[in-house]
């Protein structure tokens, strides 16, 4: 099949913040993602916590403290708003050299692409009430700033102009039913990937070859999740696509996710995402799966793998795209860890990078906790093609790209010391 360069970047491509899983186990308990630094994308802690970027209640998008319905006040007025209300940021900076030394964005990466310079590369605030049975109304709101939320948002059909600062903006309803089912409306990061939006809920600094070009950002519509027992937990979603609040056809898409937590130290998510993503094509259909495994063997050592594999009906004919990520994160000290990362990607059509190849990559990142919500990373981090695909400052191309880089993040929450 000749090279298909119409990429997931320009029909709207969703590099994911994780969905976490919901924690809802008994009545009045958190029923919502959240997401955890020490699990990144596929983050589900079913029943004490979830680790993604923000989300459901701790996943995805899951900065937000749940409050639960010991903790949330009766009555109503701002004393009670601020009691029951999670506000939190984050400030990410950083600095990279590249050995391609590019003159623009550097190929491959998301949000850490400059060259031989300091870059503030998001700063984000937030507000967030998780619904509980004493209270079951909610919401999230992330307002973003910076080079990171005007990539995520280039490709949307309403114009990044106009929703790029918000990255999240939705209501929750937790329903009395069973354990408790939670309703989000409005705009959510993706359940997809091991890896999410906000650097500090990852375990490397820079975002993996799967975040960046196998699946989706955010989305734009209602997602359902339920907590059937502190082992398994269950969510839907119907939303206009990908990387879409403004719909750019007649048709919806359809997402599903199950998350096992057979024991406390592994969790298994596998998610699935189905419907057309082409502009005025309700027809050609993308489908995503959606694989993340997490196993905590000691105290000291936690192991990840994620694998992805994509497939659209293209101008007659069918694409795909495929990868897997393997991670390991070592804790030496309450101050120091040790996170290897390494990749496969096949992009056989050049469906989402532009040129068709095979791509490998190895990241080792240190972790330094300077203080208290504040973290220092140090990474190296190579790239290899099987094609010569980045380019040098001078205009030619090889197979391969080395860079050297610096994160430094600080966050804060109202529900943490």
């Amino acid at each position: 099949m000749s090279v298909i360069t119409m990429c997931p970047r320009v029909f709207g491509k969703l590099a994911r913040v994780v969905v976490a899983s919901a924690l809802v186990s008994v009545p009045g308990a958190r029923s919502a993602f959240t997401q955890d630094s020490a699990a990144p994308g596929l983050n589900l802690s079913l029943t004490v916590t979830a680790n993604t970027d923000d989300t459901v209640a701790a996943a995805a998008g899951g900065e937000a403290g749940a409050v639960s319905a010991e903790q949330a006040p009766a009555g109503g007025g701002p004393m009670t708003f601020l009691e029951s209300t999670e506000i939190f940021g984050l400030v990410d900076a950083y600095y990279d050299w590249y050995s391609t030394k590019p003159s623009g964005d550097a190929p491959l990466r998301n949000f850490d692409t400059k060259h031989n310079q300091f870059g503030l590369s998001l700063l984000e605030f937030g507000l967030a009430k998780i619904p509980t049975a004493d209270s079951r109304g909610g919401f999230r709101l992330d307002l973003d700033y910076g080079p990171t939320t005007a990539m995520v948002h280039a490709v949307e059909p309403g114009g990044a102009a106009i929703f790029q600062n918000i990255q999240q903006a939705y209501m929750s309803y937790l329903a009395p039913a069973g354990n408790g089912l939670q309703f989000d409306v409005g705009k959510f990061v993706t359940q997809h990937g091991a890896e999410v939006i906000e650097a500090k809920d990852n375990w490397n600094y820079s975002r993996s070859i799967l975040f960046a070009w196998a699946i989706p950002y955010y989305h734009m519509g209602v997602r359902a999740t339920y907590a059937a027992s502190d082992k398994v937990t269950i969510a839907g979603a119907l939303v206009n696509g990908w990387n879409n609040v403004v719909e750019n056809n007649e048709a919806k898409t359809f997402g599903a996710m199950l998350v096992l937590k057979p024991t406390a130290s592994l969790t298994l998510t596998q998610n699935y995402m189905g419907g057309p993503e082409q502009a005025d094509n309700d027809d050609d259909w993308r489908h995503l799966s959606d694989t993340t495994i997490m196993y905590t063997a000691t105290d000291a050592l936690s192991l990840m793998v994620n694998y992805d594999y994509g497939r659209e009906n293209v101008a007659g004919g069918s694409v795909h795209w495929q990868g897997v990520a393997g991670y390991a994160k070592f804790i030496a000290s309450d101050r120091f860890a040790v996170i290897p990362r390494v990749e496969w990607y096949q992009d056989e059509d050049g469906f989402t990078t532009g040129t068709a190849q095979t791509l490998k990559e190895f990241t080792v990142t240190g972790e330094v906790t300077l203080a208290p919500r504040l973290l220092w990373r140090m990474e190296y981090r190579g790239d290899f093609s099987d094609v010569d695909f980045f380019e040098k400052h001078d205009g030619t191309f090889r197979d391969n790209q080395h860079s050297i880089g610096f994160g430094l993040l600080y966050s804060f929450s109202s529900k943490t010391p």
